[in-house]
């Protein structure tokens, strides 16, 4: 095949498509543009194992140098995107540079919200390597950390926080951490964890400022009654927004998000999203989500490489989700949505954060966490998938065999 496929965006999302184009017959000219002077690499170990300091940063990148040459992809890093012509199949760089393309698949993430306060630009936020090399600086400092926001990110960098010797607290708007995506009952197993090692939650409070010294440095958080804590540091972890501005000028159809079908093909025929930024619609809940999550910057690229190369492809998969804080590891995978449950049962040792979770409504699995329990997630994605009602009885007992009854349900 001779036509030329463009790719924008330098993360996982990205160098899996190029990837997933080359194996699946790509012969014409292959572009991957990447805003960061970097390999393409994988951001979860930016707020786990390399933040922490337990792994290399190599250990994230997704291939090897050689690898872009040997399957003669044009690696463009440092690079950036201004704009793109879908009508004309032209895209321009930051340097007047122009590529042309018979496809082109987006892939360029999400940007973190800034803390939209006086002296919120001295706030840092985690989404790239040099990101999280200035966090881990700063944390060996062991300061006082102020972490605002406790979504997934805001945990973890608590969490990372804490092992480097700080001082931390959360200020959460809402009542407890994550409740949002996991409902209240699991937000306080959460926040009971983190509280265990030390961190302060200041719950339903609001920042109203970041005071700076006389040397634009952090010195305290000012909350919106009035009150000052003390901080060397301050991160804000409050989610982040798609990075559609480029779709958006190419006259795309754009919402919460690059909308595409489920084949990824956006509202242009020829121009494809993935990842973070793709408002996929997916035909399990027949509607379109949009998932900030690891696995489909991994799993969606085959789809949308397929589909930009004429084949029929759905992308189908439940989302999945992974965290790691102290002690615990959890897996997450089924469409979980504020107030989209009736029930939740719960399943092992829950102290002990050995258990599984379930959320069901009207009766079916729509949703499952596994906390140190290896194997649960392929049997939990069968309930989900079944769409069969369950007793939450049978569910609970730790002595029925997950697989046996996933297996009876799915039959």
């Amino acid at each position: 095949m001779d036509r030329s496929v463009l790719v924008i965006g330098g993360g996982l999302a990205g160098a899996r498509t190029v990837e997933a184009l080359r194996g699946l017959g790509h012969d014409g000219r292959l572009v991957l543009v990447g805003d960061e002077d970097q390999l393409p690499y994988e951001r979860p170990p930016l707020s786990k194992e390399y933040l922490h300091g337990r792994t290399a940063f190599d250990t994230a990148v997704v291939h090897p140098e050689r690898w872009y040459d040997d399957h003669r992809v044009e690696l463009r890093t440092g690079a950036h995107v201004r704009s793109l012509d879908a009508a004309a199949h032209l895209a321009t760089l930051d340097d007047g540079s122009t590529v042309r393309f018979d496809a082109a698949v987006l892939a360029t993430g999400s940007s973190p919200r800034r803390l939209p306060v006086p002296g919120g630009d001295a706030a840092l936020t985690l989404r790239t390597r040099a990101d999280s090399d200035r966090l881990r600086s700063v944390l060996s400092d062991a300061p006082r950390v102020v972490v605002v926001g406790s979504g997934w990110i805001g945990l973890e960098i608590a969490a990372a926080a804490v092992a480097a010797g700080c001082t931390v607290t959360v200020v959460e708007r809402g009542a407890l951490p994550v409740e949002h995506a996991v409902g209240s009952e699991l937000g306080g197993l959460f926040a009971s964890l983190h509280r265990d090692h030390g961190v302060t939650f200041l719950v339903r409070h609001e920042v109203a400022e970041v005071v700076l010294d006389g040397a634009q440095a952090v010195a305290a958080v000012r909350l919106s009654d009035g009150r000052v804590l003390e901080a060397d540091v301050v991160v804000a972890g409050i989610g982040v927004e798609p990075r559609q501005s480029l779709a958006a000028g190419a006259g795309l159809t754009v919402t919460e998000g690059v909308v595409v079908d489920e084949h990824l093909r956006s509202s242009h025929p020829d121009v494809y999203a993935v990842g973070d930024v793709a408002l996929a619609y997916h035909p399990f809940v027949g509607k379109h989500v949009r998932v900030e999550h690891w696995a489909n910057a991994e799993h969606q690229p085959a789809v949308a490489a397929a589909s930009a190369l004429g084949m029929d492809r759905r992308y189908e998969r439940l989302p999945y989700f992974f965290s790691d804080q102290f002690e615990m590891s959890m897996e997450l995978t089924g469409f979980l949505e504020p107030g989209g449950y009736d029930d939740l049962v719960l399943r092992g040792d829950v102290p002990g954060l050995t258990f599984c979770a379930f959320w069901l409504q009207h009766g079916r699995v729509v949703a499952g966490m596994s906390s140190g329990v290896q194997g649960a997630i392929p049997q939990i994605e069968q309930l989900v998938r079944s769409r069969a009602e369950v007793v939450p009885d049978e569910l609970r007992d730790s002595g029925t065999s997950l697989s046996d009854l996933a297996a009876r349900l799915t039959a």
